[in-house]
């Protein structure tokens, strides 16, 4: 059975743009269903789209961002 490819893009606040990602996403073929967009700062991972989507994974789904950075700040904690 193959997994799903879901798509994960933040911005830190509303004025910034999330264009590039969004198209770095449909560019490697993620669903437009399947991309999840949040507009919150990464200083930790209490956003609530991101631990919805978190806990939806299952095991042979593809988690796809443009860089590591957009998961979050802290590199130890991103592990």
């Amino acid at each position: 059975m193959e997994g799903t490819t879901y798509g994960y893009v933040r911005v830190s606040t509303h004025e910034q743009n999330e264009a590039r990602q969004l198209a770095a996403m449909r560019k490697f073929g993620v669903e437009e269903r399947n991309i999840v967009t949040e507009k919150l700062s990464g200083k930790d991972f209490n956003r609530p789209l991101y631990q919805r989507l978190v806990k939806q994974l299952r095991s042979g789904d593809v988690l796809v961002i443009k860089s590591i950075d957009r998961l979050g700040r802290n590199y130890t904690e991103i592990l």
